[in-house]
């Protein structure tokens, strides 16, 4: 984690879940998906092949880890997973359940409308009900 720093956007816009082998996992704060994100505490890092491939290989297996919680907690039709990192260079990525009917459906979540922002209670108790799978 030697020189880590986590960009102030991404700090801005979600809530620390938990810190795990590699990643901080933190809530998005828009409440209209449960949509986390993995960013790997590892300095510049901006894409996955600037990673170590141990590195790689625990990315993997946390994106998929915090997959199946979120599956678990909301029960949705289907898990997201992407990196892009086009107006946030940091490496991170997004886990998001999705289901039919949601506002954008079926296409991506980026760019649809305005962030809902979750109250108190509700990310607390999303925050919960992951870090009990996990």
């Amino acid at each position: 984690m030697c020189g880590f720093r986590l960009n102030e956007r991404l700090e801005a816009d979600s809530r620390l879940v938990s810190i795990l082998g590699l990643c901080q996992l933190r809530l998005m704060n828009d409440r209209r998906w449960p949509w986390l994100l993995l960013i790997p505490q590892r300095a510049e890092a901006e894409e996955i092949y600037h990673l170590t491939p141990l590195d790689q290989t625990l990315l993997t297996f946390e994106a998929g880890e915090t997959a199946r919680a979120l599956k678990r907690v909301t029960d949705c039709s289907k898990i997201n997973i992407g990196a892009l990192g086009n107006q946030v260079r940091q490496l991170h990525v997004h886990v998001v359940a999705r289901n039919p009917g949601d506002i954008g459906w079926p296409g991506p979540v980026w760019g649809v409308g305005n962030a809902e922002p979750y109250d108190t209670n509700g990310a607390n108790e999303l925050i919960s009900a992951i870090i009990k799978e996990l």
